[in-house]
């Protein structure tokens, strides 16, 4: 679990590294806010379509090396944004990474499940988290490495790439093992008949919808609203968007422990309708009230992932990567056209604008109504 965690962390703060050059890229290409987007909108684009193909391919037949070979991809892709000088590039630079993006999650989130010793709740989270932290590095990279020393000095965090290929082998060696221990294990039946399970996967779709499309309105467009609404510096911004997805990072965390005593749905329904008020109040508040209130932002609507994939988990059991391929790339996915679409907005009116849009969209959570108590299965999946 360490070990996932950790290659998650090394994972996302390279993956990230290409969000935090935006203002970068803006200023020596003459980038628009759509243009901006449609980065995002590539890399978020590549990992959501393979995330769910690769996820149900490894429940069907497992694939021992895919994860240190995920992470190869990984590294090709920031090599070339090390060196991407033109748009064109930068696109497929992020289009690679996120391919390796693609590769890594489910299989990492599968297996993370298998580790979790029945704590899928808290395995989840620990899993994620890691991810979480690197996201919230890369902004803090980016300001007092990438900025001051150019964009080349990407090329040296490439190193970070061996070492979670170091780690990924090893855990793949183990989960090898495990699943061998694990061969007499029955499978396990659905937890609810089939139309009660599209429904409530097509609920917590909508609502992953509303989490994932505010959360790309802070990470791509963050740093320009603090710029421009508040005169701050690059890096002034860069520190600041840290600080929220630390907590968001932190917030992810505390939300596998409390699926694990609360239930995954009793935290689904709290993060994100509970985060509407703070929504409604970020587009109006003073500097200092800003980022006290992303804060609470971040703590509060981070918490639902984790539960979400664990709800998704427990109502189709013997699916586990396929499900977790299938909420991992939609957030890609749907992230990626949302940053689009609010760059597109962001041009015709203004960045203020688009706040004050996307604070009504946590209002979706009311669905959470809709959700049926979830039934865990009775019997483990040995393909786990």
């Amino acid at each position: 679990m360490v070990a996932l965690s950790a290659s998650h962390m090394l994972n996302d703060v390279m993956q990230s590294l290409a969000p935090a050059l935006y203002p970068v890229f803006r200023a020596e290409l003459a980038l628009s806010f759509f243009q901006i987007g449609i980065i995002t909108f590539v890399f978020q684009l590549t990992a959501s379509l393979l995330q769910p193909l690769i996820g149900l391919a490894a429940d069907r037949r497992p694939m021992n090396w895919i994860l240190p070979v995920g992470m190869a991809f990984t590294l090709i892709g920031l090599f070339l944004l090390a060196f991407a000088k033109t748009y064109l590039l930068i696109l497929a630079s992020v289009a690679v990474i996120g391919i390796g993006s693609a590769v890594f999650h489910p299989e990492a989130s599968r297996v993370a499940r298998a580790a979790s010793g029945g704590r899928h709740g808290f395995a989840q989270s620990l899993f994620q988290v890691g991810g979480n932290f690197g996201q919230s590095i890369g902004p803090l990279l980016a300001a007092f490495v990438v900025v001051p020393f150019g964009q080349h000095s990407v090329l040296a965090f490439t190193i970070l790439a061996l070492v979670a290929v170091v780690l990924l082998t090893r855990v793949s060696r183990w989960h090898v093992a495990h699943r061998a221990q694990r061969k007499h294990v029955a499978a396990a039946g659905p937890a609810h008949p089939r139309p009660v399970v599209i429904r409530t996967i097509a609920v917590l779709i909508v609502m992953l919808f509303s989490k994932v499309v505010y959360l790309a309105s802070i990470g791509s467009y963050y740093t320009f609203y603090l710029i421009d609404t508040f005169h701050v510096t690059i890096q002034q911004a860069q520190v600041m968007l840290f600080v929220f997805l630390a907590a968001v990072a932190a917030g992810t965390f505390l939300g596998g422990p409390l699926t694990d005593r609360f239930g995954a749905k009793f935290v689904i329904w709290g993060s994100i309708l509970g985060v509407l008020p703070f929504t409604l109040l970020l587009p109006h508040l003073g500097f200092a009230g800003t980022i006290v209130n992303s804060i609470a932002i971040g703590l509060v609507i981070s918490s639902a992932f984790s539960a979400m994939v664990v709800y998704a988990q427990e109502l189709t059991p013997g699916n586990v990567g396929a499900v977790a391929g299938l909420f991992f790339g939609l957030s890609f996915g749907l992230g990626g056209i949302g940053a689009a679409l609010l760059g597109i907005l962001a041009d015709r009116t203004s960045i203020g604008f688009v706040y004050q849009v996307c604070a009504f969209l946590p209002a979706i959570g009311l669905l959470g109504a809709l959700l049926p108590q979830p039934r865990p299965a009775t019997a483990a999946v040995a393909r786990d």
